[in-house]
């Protein structure tokens, strides 16, 4: 058995040493699900289409001197390659965190699944239990039926005792 270091742990990343600024996870994970969710709107696929249509038309129809980006497009280009570069970690690291809110969800699904299974199974249980136990209670023919029998009997006795001799008196 050897000695357990820090360094050992390699679940999570290695504070020590690190120089820079220092942030809430949580906090940032937030602002990147919100920047996340609106560039999946139509409302930033209409603006970012409204610029690019100024941006081309300005600059293919301006003067030489006015336009700043000619044909073909090369700023504008740098700017969607910006943009995807800070868009694609910040969605993906969105989608690691719905990962990680469906997989605690599931966890939370299972158990209560396995919950109900289990008093279901009980139930069934306490059904057959019960189930068992009336079947030998009596129903209300048989006990019909055996109260006619023994009227029955009891009619042919006190036949044969009134068919006696002296019985009479």
């Amino acid at each position: 058995m050897g000695v357990f270091r820090r360094s050992d742990d390699l679940t999570r990343p290695a504070r020590a040493g690190v120089i820079g600024i220092h942030f809430d996870p949580d906090a940032f994970g937030r602002f990147s699900e919100g920047i996340a969710r609106f560039l999946g709107t139509g409302r930033f696929l209409a603006g970012q289409t409204v610029l690019v249509i100024v941006w081309i038309t300005f600059n293919v129809v301006a003067l030489v001197r006015l336009r700043w980006d000619p044909y073909p497009f090369i700023l504008l280009n740098l700017a969607f390659s910006t943009q995807a570069a800070y868009a694609a970690p910040l969605i993906l690291l969105a989608q690691n965190r719905q990962d990680d809110r469906d997989r605690a969800q599931g966890e939370q699904d299972r158990d209560v699944n396995a919950r109900t299974q289990a008093d279901a199974e009980f139930l069934a249980r306490e059904l057959a239990s019960v189930r068992l136990t009336l079947s030998d209670v009596a129903t209300i023919e048989e006990l019909t039926g055996a109260v006619s029998t023994l009227s029955e009997a009891m009619a042919r006795i006190e036949a044969k005792l009134d068919d006696r001799p002296g019985a009479g008196t």
